[in-house]
């Protein structure tokens, strides 16, 4: 019995000090939000802010000094979602994010092969990635979003307040509010009627 109490306050503890290292890589973190993903700054003068009541179960990933990830209130991000964010990602308050999805404000890589070719070897190298080689637009999730499973939201978007992105989307355009958009790439199949708004 001992033992089993034992093992229990280490899992305690060991959960306390990964929370609170977790807690130490985000500039704000609100009352009642949870971080049990990953936070990842590759740069020390990035900015991570997360509103209250949070439940933050995927990664949250900057890239450069530059880099600005910020979540309003009450927002889901599952388990194997990436955020990740080279200027500047927003996400607005009671936005759902499910699990595997990924919103990029980068395309990370350049499209030329001339440039792209020393990405791997500046990476292995310290991670000294040339971020000016590559096309960063900033991203907006506005108020009320739900995003389903798998979509992938690129640079540059805004997706309007209380739309819903279908499972599996590729959104590289903006989407107007109260709307549902589904495909790759994504596009409007249906209005939501102001009864369910």
């Amino acid at each position: 019995m001992l033992i089993r109490l034992a093992s229990k306050l280490r899992c305690k503890w060991a959960s306390y000090r990964i929370e609170r290292v977790k807690r130490s890589k985000v500039e704000f973190l609100g009352q009642d939000s949870i971080l049990n993903g990953r936070i990842d700054k590759r740069a020390p003068n990035s900015s991570i802010e997360i509103g209250s009541d949070c439940l933050i179960s995927g990664s949250l990933v900057t890239e450069t000094n530059s880099s600005k990830i910020k979540i309003g209130n009450n927002v889901f991000l599952g388990g194997g979602s990436t955020i990740d964010c080279a200027i500047s990602i927003t996400i607005e308050d009671d936005v759902l994010i499910s699990y595997g999805c990924i919103l990029s404000d980068s395309d990370n890589h350049s499209v030329r092969y001339s440039i792209r070719k020393k990405d791997l070897a500046d990476w292995k190298d310290g991670g000294n990635h040339d971020w000016s080689t590559t096309i960063s637009k900033p991203l907006l999730i506005s108020k009320g979003v739900w995003i389903g499973t798998g979509a992938i939201i690129l640079k540059g978007v805004t997706i309007g307040e209380g739309a819903v992105i279908g499972a599996g989307s590729v959104v590289t355009k903006d989407v107007p509010p109260y709307t549902i958009a589904a495909g790759n790439p994504a596009r409007v199949i249906k209005e939501i009627p102001l009864d369910e708004r």
